[in-house]
């Protein structure tokens, strides 16, 4: 795996929040998904360099109580939609206008939120999100909130289990997780049916865990739907994921 170093940044809060980028060109922020970093969704199975080959500046942010960002634990930090301001705050940052938004999982219903907010990118990804994920949050973390508030109980094998697994190899701060799943906001259809830019919903064949893909991307003026290889926690790992934004970038 390539060492991409860290950056920071300030949050409109004053939270210190991190990203990295890799390559030049235009640039393409990629947002990663709940419980993960920039560096495990889009470096460490080569995403980002195969982007960055392709010529692109891309950039990929570490949410807000995840990675190298700020994790603090007091509620009035995670307040209602506190990722897409985040994300505007990065935005506001590197001054970016000309840009490619997208991201997996949590990172595509936080593109959404920003989408519906006014960010104005010439292309979108949602990877790994289906519509209900990003229209109907409401108890979307109940699995996470089970394996963070009961740590050590779960059967082995089980995917409470292989969610505990994987917060241990990324170091995931409890406190700072939980705040986070008191942030979605839901995004109404009828603001998905206003968004005309071209649009990639690209999903793993066996991911049901938000709800419909297809539907995602019917919901979508412009949007095109691609499955490749995998479950949820699998797709994000296969190279069809990167080949799948590629050709959507270039076509």
């Amino acid at each position: 795996m390539i060492d991409v170093p860290v950056q920071y940044f300030a949050a409109r809060d004053g939270v210190r929040l991190a990203f990295r980028e890799l390559g030049e060109g235009r640039p393409l922020v990629l947002i990663h998904g709940y419980f993960s970093t920039a560096t495990v969704n889009w470096i460490r199975y080569g995403h980002a360099e195969a982007l960055a080959d392709l010529g692109y500046r891309v950039i990929m942010p570490d949410l807000r109580g995840h990675g190298d960002s700020g994790k603090p634990h007091d509620p009035a930090n995670y307040p209602p939609d506190v990722l897409a301001d985040d994300g505007f705050a990065l935005l506001e940052h590197l001054d970016l206008t000309d840009y490619v938004l997208g991201g997996y999982s949590l990172g595509a219903r936080t593109t959404a939120r920003m989408l519906a907010r006014g960010a104005n990118p010439v292309r979108a990804v949602f990877g790994g999100m289906g519509l209900t994920g990003i229209t109907e949050t409401e108890g979307r973390g109940e699995h996470f909130r089970n394996v963070l508030s009961n740590p050590g109980t779960f059967e082995r094998g089980t995917a409470e289990w292989r969610a505990e697994a994987f917060l241990k190899t990324v170091g995931g701060d409890r406190v700072a997780l939980l705040r986070v799943l008191d942030t979605f906001v839901n995004t109404p259809r009828a603001e998905l049916e206003r968004l005309a830019l071209p649009s990639l919903v690209v999903a793993g064949a066996d991911d049901h865990d938000n709800g419909s893909a297809k539907d995602l991307a019917a919901a979508l003026p412009n949007g095109r739907y691609t499955e490749i290889p995998g479950n949820h926690m699998s797709a994000v790992t296969r190279p069809e994921l990167a080949e799948a934004i590629v050709e959507f970038l270039e076509n």
